[in-house]
């Protein structure tokens, strides 16, 4: 299995639970993290709970729909680390409603986060990935398979971000750039939590996938011998109760 340690990874959504808590078992096995998000107070929060002495983890406020943003963000980590190994993009966001009612303006943000973003920074952070063989993890979901009604816009931008990552992946394989997509069902994070709200049912996070699952999954996928990869993964919860 290859080692982690003292590799560098860079992890969007880090402010929220499932990008949190891939960081968290990111720095269990030693590795230098580079963490982007919109709540600065949340991301230093993440670095508290990280177990001391581990290696240096820095934190860069960035909203993924800005532009600004992501050319400050590539720039810094070009500054603050000599390397990147992994990137891993667990940044998303969601609307529910019928196509003929949604906005556009929700298609639009929900595709600058979940699409544009990835595609930006993965696009300024790529040349560096190549130079180390690295690794790109997308955290999907199962929407990005199978659309269902009520998630037309949302399902649409993770069609399109599971394109994204099959294309990126033949055109860097040759490389020895591994990229993943995990393709998660109900998660316990706050974002299941306003679904449910929103569907008039109970939140019952001890019955779905934790956000800890999701990062084992990951760190996983990331120590596997170079003589394997592991394109894509789909997680759901055991107990079939929603």
């Amino acid at each position: 299995m290859i080692e982690l340690a003292n590799r560098v990874a860079v992890v969007t959504g880090a402010s929220g639970g499932i990008g949190s808590s891939i960081a968290l078992g990111l720095a269990a096995e030693g590795m230098r993290l580079c963490l982007l998000g919109r709540d600065e107070a949340r991301l230093q929060a993440v670095v508290q709970r990280a177990e001391s002495g581990r290696p240096a983890i820095r934190c860069y406020k960035a909203d993924l729909t800005r532009e600004q943003d992501l050319s400050a963000v590539a720039e810094a980590v070009g500054r603050d680390v000599p390397q990147v190994d992994v990137l891993v993009h667990a940044a998303a966001c969601i609307d529910r409603g019928e196509i003929e009612s949604t906005p556009v303006a929700s298609l639009e943000r929900q595709y600058l986060t979940n699409v544009r973003g990835p595609y930006v920074l993965t696009q300024k952070l790529l040349p560096r990935l190549r130079e180390r063989g690295g690794q790109v993890v997308f955290i999907n979901s199962t929407a990005g398979l199978d659309a269902r009604g009520k998630l037309g816009a949302y399902a649409a931008t993770k069609h399109a971000l599971k394109a994204l990552a099959d294309s990126l992946r033949d055109e860097v394989n040759a490389a020895g750039v591994r990229v993943l997509t995990l393709f998660l069902g109900r998660t316990a994070t706050a974002m299941q939590k306003a679904l449910c709200e929103w569907e008039g049912r109970p939140y019952r996070p001890e019955l779905l996938l934790q956000p800890e699952d999701v990062a084992a999954a990951v760190t996983f996928c990331l120590r596997l011998p170079r003589t394997a990869e592991v394109t894509e993964m789909r997680i759901r919860p055991l107990a079939k109760s929603y």
